[in-house]
């Protein structure tokens, strides 16, 4: 039988939880559903995947809470669940649609999928 001193335990115990909270936040995304979401609720309106226009690019949205994910998946679904006033580009303001659904894994499923792009 190995003989594993319980540092080396510890340290990998507490490795195994930082990735299991790490990766919780970005967990598997259905890609498709979130985009079909996004469609119906007209959010192509204002964002793209990868260009600004009235609103922030997905990307530039999941690069701001690049090692943050769980602060992004807050604010994210602050602003999609509440409607907040936003300040758009050219610099007027406007109410966040709020997104058409109540189902709580349709709403993290998109915030988890902009948060990867």
């Amino acid at each position: 039988m190995t003989f594993i001193p319980r540092s080396a335990l510890a340290l990998a115990a507490a490795g195994a939880i930082a990735l299991m909270f790490s990766s919780s936040v970005l967990a598997a995304v259905d890609a498709e559903a979130a985009k079909d979401l996004a469609q119906d609720n007209d959010c192509f309106k204002c964002h793209s995947i990868d260009k600004p226009k009235k609103g922030p690019s997905y990307k530039k949205t999941a690069a701001k809470y690049k090692g943050k994910e769980a602060e992004g998946e807050r604010d994210i679904i602050k602003q999609i669940t509440t409607g907040p006033k936003v300040k758009l580009d050219d610099g007027t303001e406007k109410e966040h649609k709020i997104i058409d659904t109540k189902d709580k894994a349709q709403i993290l499923n998109l915030v988890h999928w902009i948060l990867a792009q």
